[in-house]
């Protein structure tokens, strides 16, 4: 069975009319714009060449067919794991609930090595991972394949699917999970959520952010790093609270991207938005030591030092939120 994909020039996609055409684009705000549409949060399960399971997040997937029944996702060109889909030509959709949030983000992280280890799974009808207490299952033979952009798009054929799950889906929406989201909301809410309790949070997880930031990053991850520092050494002036605090996101979305980990840059985020809800007046007021605390981080990440990436992150909320 083939698949018909209809490919253009750039000739015959760029708008005719000049006056319509965007002189530049730019990529972040594209995927901040592309957050605002809500996706679910699955694990890709397959096999490699040696039978041991492999898996991985994913919030690319999407139906596309009824009749033959086919859905599809997509993975980054770079993944060492596009390779292994390609040669197993079956794989499993696991769609998560929102009380699997702690699976996403293990199968998201580039720091464990066995994904599978304390997870609970079965085998499929096609000899592929499925996972238990999903909200929903979809065993899959490959169909097509096509590189797209930066991406390997997927498309699989359904052999069998099941519902098991009971619980709400996990949720992505705006750069959060919405169960994490509201779970922080809540505890900001009824006053239970700390000064003391933010701080330890960020330094846990900007730290880890830092020390993948630092093995997993690439010279342009450092440069658009480096440009971003460069643009917020000017907002000292009074009256620039809420540019500082924007400036501070964006420096720490740069880290998150940098680490090349979006589950867990996207869990930071739910952080940060909390933070500055929570402390914007305090937390952002102009402090000049934060200007070369940033700048340190920068250069530990291009020395490729996770550990002294790491201490000087704790050092910058020593500093922002003194305990």
């Amino acid at each position: 069975m083939t698949a018909t994909v209809n490919t253009f020039t750039q000739s015959e996609i760029t708008d005719p009319n000049p006056a319509l055409t965007p002189v530049a684009f730019d990529a972040k705000a594209f995927r901040v714009a592309l957050g605002f549409f809500p996706t679910g949060v699955a694990i890709m399960t397959t096999v490699d060449g040696h039978g041991q399971p492999i898996g991985l997040t994913c919030n690319s997937f999407s139906s596309v067919s009824l009749d033959p029944p086919l859905v599809l996702w997509s993975i980054r060109i770079q993944s060492r794991l596009v390779e292994v889909f390609r040669a197993s030509r079956r794989f499993a959709i696991n769609v998560l609930s929102d009380a699997q949030k702690d699976l996403s983000t293990r199968f998201a992280s580039s720091s464990i090595s066995n994904k599978f280890e304390g997870v609970s799974y079965g085998n499929g009808t096609l000899g592929v991972p499925l996972i238990e207490s999903s909200s929903a299952r979809f065993e899959c033979r490959l169909f097509a394949e096509h590189v797209i952009g930066d991406h390997v798009v997927f498309i699989g054929q359904v052999e069998r699917f099941d519902q098991v799950g009971t619980s709400e889906a996990l949720v992505f929406h705006r750069g959060a999970y919405v169960a994490l989201s509201r779970s922080l909301r809540d505890l900001a809410l009824s006053g239970r959520l700390t000064e003391a309790m933010l701080r330890d949070a960020a330094v846990l997880i900007y730290g880890e952010l830092a020390r993948l930031a630092a093995t997993n990053g690439y010279d342009e991850d450092f440069d658009a790093m480096e440009a971003c520092v460069r643009s917020m050494e000017h907002l000292h002036l009074e009256g620039r609270v809420q540019d500082r605090y924007q400036a501070a996101q964006e420096f720490f979305r740069h880290l998150g991207a940098t680490a090349h980990n979006e589950v867990l840059s996207t869990v930071a985020e739910s952080l940060t938005t909390i933070m500055g809800h929570l402390l914007l007046s305090e937390a952002n007021r102009y402090k000049p030591e934060l200007v070369k605390a940033r700048r340190e981080i920068v250069v530990a990440l291009r020395a490729r030092s996770p550990e002294t990436s790491l201490r000087l992150v704790k050092e910058y909320f020593d500093i922002r939120l003194p305990s």
